[in-house]
C-alpha cells in the first residue's frame, strides 16, 4: 500500500498562492459518544433478533453487541482520531489522499457527528467525529461563497 492511503492526514502539496483556512480534527469525546450510542442500538438491536428467534437466554445479544462494537471501537480508535482535514481557499484536504476541488462540491451535508462531502460527480466524503458538525459545515460554506465571488 503506498503511503498514501496510510496516512490520516492530508498528503497533497499545496498550489502555489494556496493557504489553509482552517483544519478540521477528529474529536475523541465525539467518538466515543458515537460509539456508545452504537454500542446501546447493538445491544438492543441483538437483543430483539434473539427474542424473535425464541431463543431463552435473550441477555446474550446485549453480551455480543457490547463485545462487537467495543472491539471496533478499540481497534479503530487510533486512526479515526488521527483524522484531519484542511480547507484551504480552493480545496478540501482529507485523509487518505482525499482532494476535493471546492467548486465540486455539489453538497454538503450533516450526518450525525459528521459532515458530508458530495460532489458534483457523485462521489462522497466523510469528515468523521466532527466536535461541531454545524459549524464545519458552515465554514466551508463560507468559504465557498468567497471563491464563487
Amino acid at each position: 500500500m503506498t503511503e498514501a492511503y496510510t496516512v490520516m492526514t492530508p498528503t497533497a502539496a499545496l498550489q502555489e498562492g494556496e493557504t489553509v483556512q482552517q483544519s478540521f480534527y477528529a474529536d475523541r469525546g465525539t467518538y466515543w459518544r458515537d460509539h456508545a450510542w452504537l454500542t446501546a442500538a447493538a445491544m438492543a438491536l441483538g437483543m430483539v433478533a434473539l427474542w424473535l428467534l425464541g431463543n431463552p437466554h435473550v441477555w446474550t445479544g446485549a453480551v455480543g453487541g457490547l463485545a462487537a462494537i467495543a472491539v471496533r471501537a478499540g481497534y479503530l480508535a487510533s486512526d479515526e482520531l488521527k483524522a484531519r482535514w484542511d480547507l484551504t481557499d480552493r480545496r478540501l484536504l482529507g485523509p487518505l489522499g482525499k482532494d476535493v476541488a471546492l467548486g465540486d462540491i455539489a453538497e454538503l451535508r450533516v450526518l450525525g457527528s459528521a459532515v458530508q462531502i458530495v460532489t458534483k460527480g457523485g462521489d462522497k466524503h466523510l469528515m468523521k467525529y466532527q466536535k461541531d458538525r454545524d459549524a464545519t459545515r458552515q465554514r466551508i460554506e463560507a468559504v465557498m461563497e468567497g471563491l464563487a465571488q
